[in-house]
């Protein structure tokens, strides 16, 4: 059996091609290694290193036929072999006319996150958690969830790859904020590529998936229970019917809360159009309208069992009424 010192450095076997291939390079390869071994004979536009089972083959590509051709003849006709490290490197047209997918899809910048999210609880973390996160960095316009072998994931879509590519840079191996989960939820880390997909497509509003371009979507199915009630969620908990006006309880009230500290509060998330305050029960509730829903979504998920004052004073307990318009006779 003939040694690889002793195998052809060239081979005819293929007809001419812009693209290359070459053997027996040294352990881990670069791409400045490669561009440099052609930069000689022509611009190489492309490359791909590592390739095959001991890791020590490539591909380049150069912008015209013709530069391949010089580089093959010339080390044809050459004494002195084509090396990378001192190392003998073997040539070949390649059957392949031009270098693709040298990026993975998740290289590729796109208006579409692919995000797995880690940790024991990370199937617990809700759309509207996500949707809080990610809309931080603009417009988010449609979520949808799902479970791999990878774990956790979901799709994020952006109207645009910068805002897209702002997200990624800033969240990337980030936690979710403690705030934003349940007390009882260990820490979820996210792990964030692109995804090929440039629209996604949305046909229900449910807790796996939301449209925000289109609130007039219909709520799936399979979120209805025989009664007419969403189901149980995903951490066992009834889901509770989604509304633009949020009920908000206040415990431990050492100071005073007024109207206008409650709209500075709610505020924060969006437009305030109505709030009525009253006694039950000996404490403080109040309710607060937006104009969508998805703002009292993302208020709801903010707030709930934070503090308006430090020390732990005026927590508030948020759900969502049943009012869609409040009547307010007397301001």
């Amino acid at each position: 059996m003939a040694s690889v010192s002793s195998q052809p450095q060239f081979r005819y076997t293929q007809p001419p091609s812009k693209v290359l291939h070459l053997r027996n390079l040294p352990w881990e390869c670069t791409e400045e290694e490669l561009i440099e071994l052609g930069k000689p004979f022509g611009k190489v536009v492309n490359t791909k290193c590592n390739v095959g089972a001991n890791r020590n083959q490539a591909f380049i590509e150069f912008a015209d036929l013709n530069q391949a051709i010089a580089m093959i003849s010339y080390y044809a006709s050459s004494s002195e072999p084509a090396q990378v490290r001192g190392k003998t490197v073997y040539l070949q047209y390649s059957n392949r006319q031009e270098i693709v997918n040298n990026k993975t899809t998740a290289d590729v910048a796109g208006n579409v996150l692919l995000v797995t999210i880690e940790g024991t609880d990370a199937r617990l973390v809700s759309i509207d958690v996500l949707h809080l996160v990610f809309s931080a960095f603009g417009f988010v316009h449609k979520i949808t969830t799902f479970e791999k072998t990878a774990g956790f994931q979901a799709l994020v879509q952006f109207s645009d790859t910068e805002t897209a590519s702002s997200a990624k840079n800033a969240l990337d191996g980030r936690s979710i904020p403690r705030y934003l989960l349940p007390e009882n939820m260990g820490p979820c880390t996210l792990r964030i590529t692109y995804s090929a997909h440039t629209d996604l497509s949305v046909k229900f509003q449910s807790h796996r998936s939301r449209d925000y371009t289109n609130p007039y979507l219909p709520v799936a199915p399979s979120a209805i229970d025989a009664s007419g009630q969403l189901s149980v969620g995903l951490d066992g908990k009834k889901l509770e019917p989604e509304s633009n006006v949020l009920l908000a309880s206040i415990e431990n009230m050492q100071y005073a809360v007024t109207l206008d500290v409650l709209h500075m509060v709610f505020s924060a998330f969006g437009p305030v159009q109505k709030i009525a305050m009253f006694d039950k029960n000996g404490g403080l509730q109040a309710l607060i309208q937006y104009p969508d829903v998805q703002t009292a979504v993302v208020a709801k998920e903010a707030l709930e069992g934070h503090c308006i004052y430090d020390g732990g004073f005026c927590k508030l307990h948020i759900s969502y009424s049943r009012h869609t318009d409040l009547s307010i006779k007397v301001d």
